[in-house]
């Protein structure tokens, strides 16, 4: 029988397997797909040479990451941390520009400049405290009660009908509601006020960096980790009943909840579960372009991370849409153009672009017109640069990685109540009622993102639970 066995080799379930491995562990890690990473995989898409992040591409949260610092992970890739953490551009050529240097951005914004460094400042000052009040379940005392407070507070000014009363111009907003919308929702919304706030401060802060070569080397790193710690790996193995899985003394699941709805489980986690909400889909498009975006405003130019859709009130609008199961005319788009700065991902002088929409859950809507006209719309002659295109619906991500119920990549709908109940409430909502079995999914606390967080607290909680080990060995040490 083996010790610990992990489903999933996203960045939770590498993260929870590195960590069992360096307890000394015997541990085993299975996944359905043929090459390992999960949502950090990279893959030529479009054409030869031309290198694109499957799923997630710009990594704020692992720059920040607890676990990945523990871990050592910025000292063992060669990261890209942009001067210009993302831009907004707006009709007319003006954009919203979010350099590092948070001075440099209050210059930039004009006279609604100092309304921005009271938004951010305190935040930025005690980002420590930001990153362990919002890195873990909301159900506990934080680290930095005042961090935490300050953060409230804000989330509350931005979340809520008085959204607008820090600001006079259009600009600020609009780079606000950008951000925010990395969390598909309402808006306003405290939950989405929360993931704007905690982004934006990440760009002020660490930055918003990415690996040399694509995401995928994150998982590299991890997998190698793995194996010289005597893990073993098994691609290509779909779990999709307990049944399929052979003893283990722990089993962590880096999954949708589907898979445990599954099992035999008492009747109110069955029905906490049944309650589990998921959220819009995404459906994406990666671009090989011959020459860099002709973006209007040229600091854009700059930005590895776009976020398209005009205004503060026409992104709102477009994720409005969504949450009526409509698909936007002109869509908000999360845009990458990672060759900007990584001349390794597309052959000398050509470029790729990486990008998304919300749309409702499960659907099949091909994003690729959609995505060209917004932008098009601020980059005029950009249809012209198009090499080749590959686009994945909502269905097909679904169809792809299970843990992406309908499309859904945030593995449940970002709401205030799921953020605590996610998903079930719980001091230690990794734990199962099945002997031996922890989630560690980002369908648990804190969420999504790639900071590996889910997989070391469902690891650190087995290990306690199950081997009686209350202090891993130091993730630094090799």
């Amino acid at each position: 029988m083996v010790d610990v066995t992990v489903v999933g080799s996203g960045p939770n379930g590498l993260a929870a397997a590195v960590t069992a491995a360096r307890a000394g562990l015997e541990v085993r890690l299975v996944d359905a797909a043929d090459s390992l990473g999960g949502g950090i995989r990279s893959a030529e898409l479009t054409l030869p040479g031309f290198r694109h992040d499957v799923c997630s591409a710009v990594h704020p949260a692992a720059m920040a990451s607890p676990f990945f610092r523990a871990f050592g992970l910025t000292e063992r890739l060669d990261w890209i941390v942009p001067d210009v953490s993302y831009a907004h551009p707006l009709d007319g050529g003006r954009a919203g520009i979010a350099w590092r240097d948070l001075d440099r951005t209050v210059d930039a914004l004009g006279r609604d400049g100092r309304a921005w460094r009271r938004l951010f400042g305190p935040l930025v000052r005690r980002i420590e405290g930001v990153v362990d009040f919002t890195g873990s379940q909301l159900l506990r005392m934080p680290a930095d009660p005042l961090a935490a407070v300050r953060f409230g507070l804000r989330a509350l000014d931005q979340g809520t009908g008085l959204w607008n009363r820090r600001f006079s111009g259009d600009v600020a907003p609009a780079m606000l509601t950008g951000v925010a919308a990395h969390a598909p929702g309402r808006h306003p919304s405290l939950a989405a006020a929360g993931a704007g706030l905690l982004l934006a401060t990440h760009a002020h802060g660490a930055g918003w960096g990415f690996p040399r070569g694509g995401s995928q080397a994150i998982a590299d790193v991890l997998v190698a980790d793995l194996l010289a710690h005597g893990g073993t790996v098994h691609t290509g193995t779909r779990i999709e009943s307990f049944d399929q899985l052979e003893q283990s003394r722990v089993t962590l699941l880096d999954t949708s909840i589907e898979l445990l709805l599954n099992a035999e489980l008492p009747g109110g986690y069955r029905r906490a579960l049944e309650r589990f909400r998921f959220g819009p889909g995404v459906a994406k498009v990666d671009f090989a372009l011959s020459g860099p975006v002709p973006w209007e405003n040229p600091e854009v130019r700059l930005a590895p991370t776009v976020h398209l859709g005009g205004t503060r009130a026409e992104v709102a609008a477009a994720e409005h849409a969504v949450l009526r199961r409509e698909v936007p005319e002109h869509p908000y788009v999360l845009v990458t153009q990672p060759s900007v700065l990584d001349d390794s991902r597309a052959p000398e002088g050509q470029h790729v672009l990486w990008a998304y929409i919300h749309v409702p859950n499960g659907s099949a809507v091909d994003a690729t017109e959609l995505v060209t006209a917004q932008v098009e719309r601020f980059a005029p002659g950009f249809r012209d640069l198009i090499l080749g295109s590959a686009s994945r619906t909502a269905q097909e991500l679904a169809a792809y990685n299970p843990n992406y119920v309908g499309g859904d990549i945030s593995s449940g709908a970002l709401t205030l109540w799921q953020l605590v109940k996610r998903p079930v409430v719980s001091p230690h909502p990794w734990r199962t009622p099945v002997e031996g079995v922890y989630l560690c999914s980002s369908a648990t606390p804190p969420g999504p993102a790639v900071h590996g967080m889910n997989g070391w607290y469902a690891a650190t909680l087995a290990l306690r639970d199950r081997f009686g080990i209350t202090d891993p060995p130091p993730l630094s040490a090799v």
